[in-house]
């Protein structure tokens, strides 16, 4: 393998991830970042992202000599072979993806770039983009290539190194396997296409995602009105290989960094051409609507039936996205509490990945540091993230403080058993409350 010379723009999820494991790939890499007090953590080791083996792969970058953080963009991207922008393209108006910060840097660094060097799309942006980056760079000589990330928050650093494929599009042939070549020695398939191919692959991807996350909640509603029980179901269906088990699993509805923007951007764009695609505008629909299903339950069960929650006090369990990170954004979990919120209810939550964060929520939810405390008082608890601690809890104790011994399960996380032997009424998804596993 090559050694190369490689700049990141952007220390997010995705750019500290790209930075930090191909300097583990030998590569010699800087990360530009405009945030200077990020800067700063960041050459000292500090990584803030909840995200095993990423601060360990970024001190064994520095410590190597590798791996180094700097404010000036220009000036990062001023010797490097190949320059990756990994910047936020956010859910602009009308749901199509701001270019706004991609289209910032390529005008920054149009001057800055080495002759034939290599820049590369590495955030997720719409068909089209490589092309309008080539456009702003306006440097025939420097080739603009499409690579997307495929990285799961929590697994980032394992997606990275042990990819399922890699993609990578171009026009140019030639820096296209020049890109690829930064891989060598991950065994992963490799997916050579054009642009416009690699841009399509991961919005279709994340919208693949979205709509099985969509079905197993629609089927979930399913299996409530018949009394089956979902994860019967599921298992069922999942031995068929051509339908498998991976992502099939109901909960509080999709959300997080990706899902939402992405497929609101892919419809956008399919609105844009003239592109009828109903199965991807449903899938978003279902997930807006299966959220309003279960704060109807929560509703029903709390109240006498005005459709009112004011003054009732609710414990919720989990407020990130998923288990594994602090990120919430788009998080279901806050989803669901906006529409209690809006409905009356006092919300207290916990979720072990704010403890130190602490983020400021105050205009929604109270944030306590213990479960317990999130929980005491409250006529219901509701389990919204999937941390395993959960499962752990002394529900016996848990049962003594709530003023109502109902536990709505969103994340069909815990044992109704276990439960209903410290006295408490778990409703699930997909299972009505008398089903035991």
């Amino acid at each position: 393998m090559q050694i190369r010379r490689v700049a990141v723009v952007g220390t997010g999820y995705v750019g500290l991830t790209t930075g930090a494991c191909l300097a583990t790939l030998g590569h010699r890499v800087v990360c530009a970042d405009t945030d200077h007090r990020k800067v700063e953590r960041l050459r000292r080791g500090q990584v803030d992202i909840l995200e095993p083996r990423l601060p360990e792969l970024v001190r064994e970058g520095l410590d190597s000599g590798r791996l180094a953080f700097v404010r000036d963009t220009r000036a990062a991207v001023a010797d490097a072979d190949v320059v990756f922008l990994c910047l936020p393209t956010p859910m602009g108006v009308g749901g199509a993806a701001d270019l706004a910060a991609v289209e910032a840097v390529a005008d920054q660094i149009r001057d800055a770039l080495p002759r034939g060097s290599v820049v590369v799309n590495k955030s997720t942006v719409p068909v089209g983009t490589a092309e309008r980056v080539a456009a702003l760079l306006d440097r025939p000589d420097v080739a603009v290539v499409s690579n997307p990330e495929f990285l799961r928050e929590g697994y980032a650093v394992r997606d990275f190194l042990h990819p399922d494929r890699i993609v990578v599009g171009a026009a140019d042939r030639d820096a296209a396997r020049r890109v690829a070549d930064l891989y060598a020695g991950l065994d992963a398939p490799l997916v050579l296409t054009d642009a416009a191919g690699a841009e399509l692959v991961k919005y279709a991807a994340n919208f693949f995602l979205a709509m099985k996350l969509s079905f197993a909640n629609n089927l979930a509603t399913l299996c409530e009105h018949f009394g089956a029980d979902v994860d019967d179901v599921l298992t069922g269906i999942g031995h068929d290989p051509r339908i498998g088990s991976a992502f099939v699993k109901p909960g509080p509805g999709w959300g997080g960094s990706c899902l939402p923007k992405d497929t609101h951007a892919l419809l956008t764009v399919c609105q844009e051409s003239g592109v009828d695609f109903p199965l991807l505008g449903a899938t978003i629909e279902t997930n807006v609507e299966h959220q309003r299903r279960l704060v109807e339950r929560v509703v029903a069960g709390c109240t006498r039936g005005d459709g009112s929650l004011r003054g009732v006090r609710l414990g919720v369990l989990g407020l990130a996205f998923k288990a594994g990170t602090s990120d919430l954004r788009d998080s279901p979990a806050l989803a669901i509490a906006r529409l209690l919120k809006e409905r009356g209810a006092e919300l207290h939550a916990y979720d072990p990945a704010l403890s130190e964060t602490r983020p400021d929520l105050s205009d929604l939810l109270t944030l306590a540091d213990t479960p317990e405390e999130a929980l005491r008082g409250a006529r219901a608890c509701l389990v919204l993230t999937e941390w395993p601690e959960f499962r752990a809890l002394d529900w016996e104790r848990v049962a003594g403080l709530l003023g109502s011994p109902v536990v709505y399960d969103f994340r069909n996380l815990l044992d109704p058993d276990r439960l209903r032997r410290a006295g408490l009424t778990c409703e699930g998804i997909g299972r009505t409350p008398a089903m035991a596993r």
